[in-house]
């Protein structure tokens, strides 16, 4: 099986761009050839995934074990009974293993795994539908795995970018999730975003600290009182701008 996913990804059809070529519309406009990638986002465990290998978060040094309990909303098992369901959230480490470890209840899944089309457990799925709904922004904007998984980028991209410079912390970002530099559009409209955001949490620290405060993950701390309070309005304003990147389509999209 390994070696048949091998040549498979491999292979030279598997392996070419996700675009359409002018050339190739009259030969093979349906792509039964296979001329072309066909972009596809990814599968609703995937999406978690690639957030989480994209902040430096993912927990891939064991296999197997029970399941995992990602966040997830206060009462959402209140409407199952026989017997009454309650639900905490894995510590540490545990909380950023891979999808396929998350616990799901049959016909009740994690709300993430529902706005990304996951099937229920309780009959056999062939092939998984793909939508494209608000309720997926949503999700990846608000979703406290998604929330972290900002803030972890964000540090990630602060400590190992070239310089201090904006432009070099948010092309690292960029190649980190997209594998590519910023475009100068994206570059002026993240800028801005930035500024924003850190006039915001300079004037208001309270916020600040509360959105880094989110999940298992601890944000170190600086040792003078104004230090800290500069840090975490930056980290802040860092995490809002990852949180557009990780919201990207192509970000969570195969191509």
């Amino acid at each position: 099986m390994k070696g048949l996913v091998r040549q498979i990804v491999t292979s030279h059809t598997y392996r070419q761009a996700a675009a359409v070529r002018s050339d190739l519309a009259d030969i093979d406009p349906y792509n039964r050839f296979l001329s072309q990638q066909s972009a596809r986002r990814l599968e609703a465990e995937a999406v978690r995934d690639n957030a989480l290998a994209i902040s430096g978060l993912l927990e891939s040094s064991f296999i197997g074990g029970p399941s995992v309990f990602p966040y997830q909303p206060n009462g959402h098992y209140s409407n199952i009974q026989f017997p009454n369901r309650t639900y905490t959230a894995s510590p540490g480490p545990l909380q950023y293993r891979r999808g396929v470890y998350m616990h799901w209840q049959r016909s009740f899944l994690h709300p993430m795994l529902v706005n990304f089309d996951a099937p229920a457990r309780d009959e056999c799925a062939a092939d998984r539908p793909e939508s494209n709904s608000p309720q997926q922004a949503l999700t990846l904007l608000n979703d406290p795995s998604f929330v972290e998984a900002a803030r972890a980028m964000a540090l990630r991209i602060q400590n190992t970018s070239s310089d201090d410079t904006f432009e070099s912390i948010l092309d690292r970002g960029f190649m980190l999730a997209l594998g590519r530099s910023a475009t100068e559009q994206e570059r002026e409209g993240l800028q801005n975003v930035f500024a924003d955001q850190m006039g915001r949490y300079r004037n208001h620290p309270a916020e600040a600290q509360q959105l880094n405060s989110n999940g298992n993950m601890k944000v170190p701390k600086n040792k003078s009182q104004e230090d800290q309070t500069e840090s975490q309005a930056q980290l802040a304003a860092w995490t809002q701008v990852c949180r557009v990147i990780l919201n990207l389509h192509e970000t969570i999209t195969r191509y």
